[in-house]
């Protein structure tokens, strides 16, 4: 079994650094382990999620503006209190059409979003 990787207990948001994700793009990393993690994902107008697919669940919580999703070749508009799904490989994207935030849930956690020494 691998070494338990995880987050401090507790995160206050003010204290977690914003990081560059791709440009008009920006995530905070919040409480993770090896089997999930918590992300915040700051988009500006006109930011583009590049669809791509990776091999973690993702369920996803618009906290504020509003998105063009596309999630298995389907496209929907989602707005302030919505949310949705991605399985596992499945390809998936978005373009911010109103500046806002989405909260993210993978499972297991993203590696590639860990810094190089927290990383199994």
């Amino acid at each position: 079994m691998s070494e338990l990787i995880k987050s401090q207990n507790f995160q206050q948001g003010d204290n977690i650094p914003w990081e560059y994700a791709s440009p008009g793009i920006q995530r905070q990393i919040y409480g993770y382990d090896n089997r999930v993690m918590l992300v915040k994902v700051k988009f500006e107008k006109g930011a583009v999620g590049t669809v791509h697919e990776h091999p973690h669940t993702q369920v996803s919580y618009v906290e504020s503006g509003v998105f063009e999703l596309t999630i298995d070749g389907e496209a929907q508009i989602l707005k302030t209190g919505d949310g949705f799904y991605v399985p596992p490989n499945t390809l998936h994207g978005s373009v911010c059409l109103e500046a806002g935030v989405l909260i993210d849930v993978f499972s297991p956690h993203r590696e590639d979003f860990l810094p190089h020494d927290e990383k199994a």
